[in-house]
C-alpha cells in the first residue's frame, strides 16, 4: 500500500511546541530546592531527557532571561608535590609530603594559603570566597 493512500480522517497527532517561556519555567521548577527532573517532567507531560536538554540550554543562556545566576568555572592548575625524607630526633628516616598551597587569583589581588591543605581548609576558603 502506498503511503500516500492513507485513509481519510486519520491524522498523526501534532507534536507539542513549547515556548521559550514555558521551557524556562519548567527548568526553573527542576532547579528549585527539592526539585526532581522526573517529577516535573511527568507533571508537564514531557520526557525527562527533553527537560535535561532544556536545562543545558538554560545554563548556556539559550532560553532567554531568567538565568542570571549561571555558574562560571575557574581554571585550576594542579602541580605535583614533592616528597621529602627527614630524619627525626630518634635518627629514623621519616617520609614527609611537601606542604600544599591554595592560590586564588582575583581581579583585585590574590589569596594564597600554604601549609598542609585538608578538606576542611579548602571548604573554609571556598565558603569565604563565595560569601
Amino acid at each position: 500500500m502506498d503511503t500516500s493512500e492513507r485513509a481519510v480522517g486519520t491524522r498523526r497527532p501534532q507534536r507539542r511546541r513549547w515556548t521559550v517561556e514555558e521551557k524556562r519555567r519548567i527548568v526553573e521548577e527542576t532547579l528549585a530546592a527539592g526539585g526532581s527532573v522526573a517529577r516535573v517532567a511527568r507533571a508537564h507531560g514531557v520526557n525527562a531527557n527533553q527537560v535535561f536538554q532544556w536545562r543545558r540550554q538554560y545554563r548556556q543562556g539559550l532560553l532567554g532571561p531568567g538565568n542570571e545566576e549561571t555558574v562560571s568555572l575557574l581554571p585550576v592548575h594542579v602541580t605535583q608535590g614533592l616528597a621529602q625524607e627527614a630524619v627525626s630526633l630518634s635518627g629514623e628516616v621519616e617520609r614527609q609530603t611537601a606542604l600544599g598551597m591554595i592560590q586564588v587569583k582575583l581581579p583585585k589581588g590574590q589569596v594564597r594559603i600554604t601549609g598542609r591543605i585538608d578538606a576542611e581548609s579548602l571548604r573554609v576558603v571556598l565558603e569565604c570566597l563565595l560569601g
